[in-house]
């Protein structure tokens, strides 16, 4: 897409254009952006970065590209992927986490790893996954019944609700005895060990940064803990040998899948890695997209009212035709275009290369930003809008390189469509069920670390429709 977007459709009304960081001065030191980096890196953005289609710099002594181009992200994604990977930083801030399960690994294990989790993500898959979504999202809902007309923390609540659909789906359990301690795992990881330090920045992956200590010490708790989660699970399992029938969830399914070329299963330690990846990545980026919706449409309240009105008449089940909500899902689709849960993708070449025009040499960084793309000057009209219509069907599709909030090419998030179930659901059911107000008079701010999360959290008012 070379130009920005028409929008073939009328508005009712000016759109909302939801707060966002200060641009950062192009005249920013080196030092400068390494502290916003730290902090925010969204604030170490300037105007250019929202105007051009590549912007070359350095860093650390490296030579970096900001790549806003659709066709050159293509290229790095898609057509050469095999010669990009994560960056050493990444790496040092992923793995105690996701050890060496499908977002860390490369070559022959990651491909080993996709290919045999793949069917369990299948949307065929996902249909089975569905009551216990609902379950979870209709729990959730009481609870916030309770909560009427008192002030509401709807970012803790999202969190919550994810994290129990999250251990439904994976092991058929209830979180209520490890919810509050997968939390602080969650909590203490990103608070403490996920912000990158300058030795982590600056020292080979090889030769470990005094952080990296307390990470290790951190992975062994945490390997621990999913380790009594899955021998839990293995216990229920036993329990329940002499019956027959479909997969229950994701860890019968993952258990159970084998690679389609080789026939091998995952090792215990790998399987760790993968139900750490699953539960992580997956709570944690809905309940982030969840949130920004709520947010955007208590700031928006006829938008808000016009979801309710979609919603109004429908049963939302497990047999619900997702077709059935497309504002929902348009509401979605727009929440993670204005703050997509994975902010930023960075690669460094592991060889030489050309890109957009530009030699490329072993060790270079590659940054694509789906924060920078989906508010992209080009891409976009009105880019910092907030526009549901803009995902409705029959509208203009955005290049699938201009709008990509799990990620594209051979690697995109494999957890995409059980995601987007699993948020246009529970975002009907909440509306369906409540109208929603922000009350704190501070504006929520988007602060980029791992992902795309408020500088607070706001409080709300919920009040049923």
């Amino acid at each position: 897409m070379s130009t920005a977007e028409t929008l073939d459709f009328p508005l009712k009304r000016a759109p909302l254009v939801p707060p966002r960081p200060a641009l950062a001065p192009e005249t920013m030191t080196p030092l400068q952006r390494m502290k916003a980096i730290r902090k925010n890196a969204i604030t170490s953005w300037g105007v250019r970065a929202y105007q051009d289609d590549v912007i070359a710099g350095k860093f650390l002594g490296r030579n970096s590209y900001i790549l806003n181009s659709p066709e050159a992200i293509r290229y790095v994604l898609v057509e050469n992927y095999e010669n990009y990977f994560r960056t050493p930083v990444g790496m040092r801030v992923l793995r105690p986490m996701l050890g060496d399960g499908l977002l860390t690994s490369k070559g022959k294990p990651w491909k080993h790893q996709r290919r045999t989790l793949a069917p369990a993500f299948t949307p065929r898959a996902v249909t089975t996954l569905v009551p216990h979504m609902l379950s979870a999202t209709d729990e959730a809902i009481d609870e916030l019944k309770g909560q009427r007309d008192q002030p509401v923390d709807l970012r803790e609540a999202m969190q919550r609700m994810t994290l129990e659909i999250a251990g439904r789906t994976m092991f058929s359990l209830e979180m209520g005895e490890h919810g509050a301690a997968l939390r602080n795992f969650v909590i203490e990881y990103s608070q403490t060990y996920a912000p990158p330090r300058f030795l982590d920045m600056l020292l080979p992956l090889s030769v470990p940064s005094p952080m990296d200590i307390g990470r290790a010490l951190f992975r062994r708790r945490w390997t621990r803990f999913v380790g009594k989660l899955i021998r839990e699970r293995r216990s229920m399992t036993q329990q329940l040998s002499g019956q027959q029938g479909a997969p229950r969830d994701l860890f019968d399914l993952m258990v159970s899948a084998r690679d389609p070329e080789t026939g091998a299963a995952f090792s215990d330690e790998l399987l760790g890695d993968e139900v750490a990846t699953m539960i992580l990545a997956g709570h944690e980026t809905t309940a982030t997209a969840l949130f920004w919706s709520l947010y955007l449409l208590s700031l928006d309240p006829a938008t808000q009212d016009e979801l309710a009105e979609s919603v109004r008449a429908i049963a939302i089940d497990a047999n619900t035709d997702m077709s059935k909500l497309p504002f929902a899902r348009a509401v979605i689709d727009e929440a993670m275009r204005l703050y997509p849960p994975a902010f930023l993708i960075a690669r460094a070449a592991t060889g030489p290369d050309t890109v957009a025009g530009r030699e490329i040499r072993e060790k270079d960084v590659i940054l694509m930003s789906p924060w920078l793309l989906q508010r992209h000057e080009k891409l976009w009209q009105d880019p910092n809008a907030f526009i549901p219509q803009r995902f409705m069907p029959g509208a203009p599709q955005p290049d699938r390189f201009a709008y990509m909030p799990f990620g594209a090419g051979p690697r995109i998030c494999i957890g995409a469509h059980f995601a987007l179930v699993e948020a246009t659901l529970a975002l009907a059911k909440i509306i369906q069920t409540f109208k929603v107000e922000v009350i704190s008079k501070r504006p929520a701010i988007p602060v980029g670390i791992v992902t795309t999360q408020p500088d607070h959290s706001p409080v709300f008012r919920i009040t049923r429709r």
